[in-house]
């Protein structure tokens, strides 16, 4: 199971697709969270979307989707 708590979200090039893939459906999940409620729930302090908010996930999924089809271009 991919450990996103001690991965450095700021580096995306080094993770891995199935990494890449959870962090975009946390991602995609708080975005949904964000437009969809009033009051979000409170993340502990070691998510990795901690203390972030709606501009920046939508910002992180869009570097999310850049890595991973660099990852994709890699592999084949």
């Amino acid at each position: 199971m991919a450990n996103l708590k001690l991965k450095d979200i700021s580096n995306l090039g080094e993770w891995n697709e199935k990494e890449l893939r959870k962090l975009k459906m946390l991602v995609k999940n708080r975005i949904h969270s964000f437009e969809n409620s009033a009051k979000q729930a409170e993340l502990k302090k070691n998510h990795p979307l901690y203390k972030m908010d709606d501009f920046e996930c939508k910002s992180l999924l869009e570097n999310i989707l850049t890595a991973q089809r660099k990852l994709k271009i890699q592999q084949d």
